[in-house]
């Protein structure tokens, strides 16, 4: 049985190509040794699950080149990883969707659910990925609301995976606070069942590391 693939994107977390909003508020320095922090707190919390036979991990990697993301991911014991990209988050979400498939055999009884999280979430544990996937099982989608009207996580049932879907990136306004009810709006048009799990905070501000703290 295959097992579902947990995508964590990510930046490359070096002064001025990380956390730029919060880098206006702490510097570029200060921001980057932050990111630093959840990037490994995550990547710690993937291999957990990995290690235990929950998941497969691939990061997916924006502000260096593909040379590189390799070397950082091994260093991180991460044997797949991806260059994101251009365009916007959800273009590149969908990319990371497509590169996925085509590394799998194109036999429906193959594909497999597929998760996506963000490296800004300071207080994910294991469950909060154990409980996406088993709602995968019954859903077709399951996304983790950001306090911020975005969302942390958007997982997909291997159900909806063939072909690869393109409503959930398109038509939306990323980085704004209308994200999920887009979102949310569109996969009620699409008639797709899904589940929202528990409500975090990512950090993309000043005013954000008072969760963190």
């Amino acid at each position: 049985m295959s097992k579902p693939l947990l995508i964590l994107m990510t930046r490359w977390p070096a002064p001025t190509r990380c956390k730029k909003r919060l880098s206006q508020d702490i510097g570029a320095s200060r921001a980057a040794a932050i990111q630093r922090k959840l990037i490994l707190h995550t990547i710690t919390v993937a291999k957990s699950l990995q290690e235990k036979g929950y998941l497969e991990i691939r990061l997916a990697v924006e502000g260096i080149g593909s040379k590189k993301i390799s070397r950082w991911a091994s260093s991180h014991g991460i044997t797949q990883a991806e260059y994101q990209g251009k365009g916007s988050l959800g273009l590149k979400m969908k990319r990371q969707l497509v590169l996925a498939q085509r590394k799998r055999n194109l036999n429906s009884k193959n594909h497999r659910e597929i998760i996506f999280i963000g490296t800004d979430v300071p207080d994910l544990c294991k469950n909060d990925i154990i409980s996406a996937i088993s709602y995968l099982t019954r859903n077709e989608i399951v996304i983790g609301p950001a306090i911020d009207g975005g969302y942390w996580l958007i997982g997909f049932s291997k159900n909806i995976l063939c072909p690869v879907i393109s409503w959930p990136f398109s038509g939306i306004r990323w980085g704004s606070s209308s994200v999920l009810k887009e979102t949310l709006r569109k996969a009620k048009i699409e008639g797709v069942k899904y589940k929202l799990i528990g409500k975090k905070s990512d950090i993309d501000k000043l005013s954000d590391l008072g969760f963190w703290c």
